[in-house]
């Protein structure tokens, strides 16, 4: 743990609001080494999408259609007595795109245009395969809840770059969040201030800041320099207060967003031509695209992570394609495929992408076996992310899962692993960043992950 944020937290305090601020600490601490990025954009798909119909395409599963795959086992199933061992070949072809002649699915032709950006990992692993524990894990490193979300260790180690503006932010499905709500964006056992703050899909970006109509800005600002001057006097008349420090920055904090969150969630600046390159003119499309629109914004203006999910509250809504598989992925595909174009697209174009790590993936993926007709069960045993941006190599694919897509055989890749690469990313080394909590110094790998030294650029 760095000294000076140690020193910082003893005069801190822990317990003040959600919205009070992860930007307390202003600037970026110094880092461990050189960083490659500045921020991290994780387009979450939330439910699972397959591996084997998107980008690790498996030949063999059409030889062994309708029969019994060797590496089946029941207990691997989530639903169990549902699941058939037998080969479900994908509904959708595969073909090679760009110059590195990346495998990608029929499903996402405009994502394919930037194949060689991507650095596919498509040897995932994961500890759970239920919903629950695995989104936790992917979000926190652990399968168990409370422990602090990856969000909250990069902004508890790197601060924000933008004193006006939370440095993590959750952009949330317009279906809904995904199972566990808040506890995705968890601050755990650091201070509040590190928890995400959820951006709504619809009306005032953030519950509760807006100020009433009959209070000006000026208004405001005397109101909170007198709360000031009443907390500051009694601070420093009972030094053993010391939360009172933290309450009066949240305090400034949240009205120096009521000043400026209205301008980064006013999309009407843009052009016409950069909102329908996001697809902001077509329903399928304008929700996804509108936070994936918002992400470019927020990094733009220093935000360090930004979380945009894909997938409500209900399986049917998410990439849980329990049933029907073609119904569902085609339909997750269309709403996602061209905004996240968009955002790489643009990203590159305004100079963003080389401070920017883009992650793609869920919390894991799905069995190449039937389940029901014409679904796919939970598969956290080998499955597929990309990551673009800085500091990875483009048109590039690390490690492999089995001939059937079952599990991952070669050069695994865990949760963990993932991890320490994206702090790594950011200059910290994930082993030296920890917290302490009930006598023990915790990281967000646990005692576990090593830096995918072989996917940097």
């Amino acid at each position: 743990m760095w000294t000076d944020r140690r020193a910082f937290l003893k005069t801190a305090g822990a317990g003040f609001g959600a919205l009070a601020a992860n930007t307390l600490l202003g600037g970026a601490i110094r880092p461990h080494h050189a960083s490659r990025i500045d921020s991290v954009i994780f387009l979450f798909m939330y439910g699972g999408p397959s591996q084997v119909d998107t980008f690790d395409p498996k030949p063999a599963l059409k030889e062994w259609s309708g029969k019994s795959i060797p590496v089946y086992r029941e207990e691997d199933s989530f639903f169990t007595g549902q699941t058939k061992p037998t080969a479900m070949p994908s509904p959708w072809s595969f073909s090679q795109h760009g110059q590195s002649g990346l495998d990608i699915s029929e499903l996402l032709p405009q994502t394919a245009r930037h194949a060689d950006d991507l650095c596919v990992i498509r040897s995932l692993h994961a500890d759970s395969n239920n919903h629950g524990p695995a989104l936790i894990q992917m979000n926190s490193g652990f399968i168990l809840p409370g422990h602090p979300s990856m969000g909250s260790w990069m902004t508890y180690g790197l601060g924000s770059e933008n004193n006006n503006l939370p440095g993590y932010v959750v952009l949330l499905d317009q279906r809904g969040a995904p199972v566990n709500g808040v506890m995705n964006w968890s601050n755990g056992f650091m201070p509040a201030r590190y928890q995400g703050v959820p951006f709504r899909a619809s009306g005032p970006p953030i519950a509760n800041l807006g100020l009433p109509k009959d209070v000006s800005m000026q208004d405001q600002r005397a109101r909170l320099d007198l709360l000031k001057k009443w907390n500051a006097d009694y601070a420093a008349r009972n030094p053993a207060e010391s939360a009172l420090n933290a309450r009066i920055a949240s305090y400034e904090l949240a009205y120096r967003m009521q000043q400026h969150a209205p301008d980064v969630t006013d999309i009407d600046s843009e052009t016409d031509a950069t909102k329908r390159a996001y697809g902001l003119d077509w329903d399928t499309t304008k929700y996804f695209g509108r936070n994936c629109l918002l992400a470019r914004r927020l990094v733009e203006r220093g935000v360090r992570f930004v979380q945009v999910y894909s997938g409500g509250d209900q399986g049917p809504s998410a990439w849980d394609a329990h049933q029907d598989l073609h119904g569902n992925h085609s339909r997750q595909c269309a709403q996602t495929d061209q905004p996240v174009a968009a955002l790489l697209a643009d990203l590159k174009q305004r100079g963003l992408l080389d401070r920017t790590l883009v992650i793609w993936g869920g919390e894991f993926g799905r069995l190449p076996t039937h389940q029901g007709k014409e679904g796919r069960d939970h598969n956290p045993f080998g499955f597929t992310m990309w990551l673009a941006g800085g500091g990875v190599k483009g048109g590039h694919v690390q490690g492999a899962t089995d001939e059937f897509g079952y599990r991952a055989a070669e050069n695994k890749v865990h949760v963990h692993d993932l991890h320490a690469t994206v702090l790594h990313l950011l200059g910290i080394d994930h082993e030296r960043l920890t917290y302490r909590h009930q006598g023990r110094d915790f990281r967000l790998t646990d005692v576990y992950g090593n830096v995918l030294h072989e996917i940097l650029s």
